[in-house]
């Protein structure tokens, strides 16, 4: 403070002792789970944890009714749950091969930690030399498992501690674990780790997971429609709303230049992974109706799902919100009104009117003198 020089950048070390640091974060699952709430009046905490048909979905896809071949081949019927619904997981789920909660719950420490899975624990498993329930999955397992070796508890703790942070083993720790019968491949396994997840972390993401899992199987529209509202990237109501054998079209094209896609082109594919799994469960989409459909949150009316009006390529959240509130002032008179009332860009009205969502609304409030004509 006395000085002419301005500090603008501080070792974190010289000020951590008086720094309250808030993460306030945004979180998919939370959200996804009050919209299930909200569609079904089910509340998420009265889910069972064991239901035999959600632990199917991380073994197959019978408890959807569907076949792999009818949905590009994919094994299980994990696509949109959180934590699981990547290719990467899905994998990692096939080869650790669950059968239960507690199981899902050491995946996802595999899935978050570093040089924890790939390299260590899927060769140790493919080899046969350990299985899900012996591999190391999340940190705890590690103090937990020596304090059962007859280790001391605080060098269990350290040699955790150790470990977690990529620090691998002192010789001590080393020492002490093979004193203590620790086979040589869990000490190896030790060594190639780099950082590991809390068991606590993993165990909350997978309860959520398990919750949003249960509706997809007991609950379907409502699950496709939470998804969509809230986890889906790029979805696209001219390519994925009109019909299942027009998708499958569009599907196919982007298959067909895979190298090509753009970013936003392969995120909307992903999306069209979870469309197409809901055409094969028989759920089916309603067209959008421009007084009833929401500007930004998919809905279930019926057994069928409505779009929102943001999933019509090129319409902002604003635009949407602004037809939402124009269509309480009642019935558009044309074309030319719709567009004064709601400012919707007109090269989005061109695409509403060419997919029938404006109805048969004239273009514009003016009569021509043919009209005249044709009334007298």
């Amino acid at each position: 403070m006395t000085t002419a020089t301005i500090t603008t950048h501080y070792d974190y070390h010289s000020i951590d002792h008086n720094l309250l640091k808030l993460d306030i974060l945004g979180h998919d699952d939370p959200t996804m789970i009050r919209f299930l709430q909200d569609c079904t009046g089910l509340d998420p905490k009265t889910v069972p944890l064991d239901d035999k048909n959600v632990m199917s979905l991380f073994m197959n896809t019978k408890s959807l009714n569907i076949e792999p071949e009818q949905i590009g081949g994919t094994k299980l019927g994990c696509l949109g749950l959180p934590e699981f619904g990547t290719d990467f997981a899905m994998q990692m789920v096939i080869d650790a091969k669950p059968s239960s909660l507690s199981h899902l719950i050491r995946i996802s420490g595999l899935s978050h930690g570093t040089d924890v899975w790939l390299g260590n624990a899927q060769t140790l498993i493919q080899e046969g030399t350990a299985t899900i329930d012996t591999c190391i999955c999340c940190r705890d397992d590690i103090m937990i498992y020596l304090i059962q070796k007859g280790m001391d508890k605080s060098l269990s703790f350290k040699t955790m501690e150790s470990v977690r942070k990529g620090k691998g083993l002192t010789p001590e720790m080393e020492e002490a674990m093979v004193a203590a019968g620790v086979p040589d491949w869990y000490i190896w396994s030790c060594k190639k780790i780099k950082y590991m997840f809390p068991k606590a972390h993993a165990a909350a993401y997978v309860m959520m997971a398990w919750r949003i899992a249960y509706f997809k199987v007991y609950v379907p529209q409502a699950f496709y429609a939470a998804w969509f509202s809230i986890r889906a990237k790029a979805f696209n109501y001219e390519h994925m709303c009109q019909g299942e054998a027009h998708l499958r079209r569009i599907m196919k094209d982007y298959n067909s230049r895979k190298d090509e896609l753009t970013n936003a082109q392969q995120a909307e594919y992903g999306d069209m992974r979870l469309v197409e799994e809901m055409y094969e469960r028989g759920i089916d989409f309603m067209p959008i109706d421009i007084f009833k459909a929401k500007s930004r949150e998919f809905q279930v009316i019926g057994d069928k799902i409505m779009p929102s009006l943001t999933s019509i390529d090129g319409m902002g959240e604003k635009a949407a919100d602004q037809i939402v509130e124009a269509a309480k002032d009642g019935p558009f008179l044309s074309k030319d009104d719709f567009r004064q009332r709601t400012k919707c860009p007109q090269t989005v009205i061109d695409k509403m009117s060419d997919m029938g969502l404006l109805g048969d609304i004239p273009d514009s409030n003016q009569i021509s003198i043919f009209d005249l004509m044709k009334q007298a």
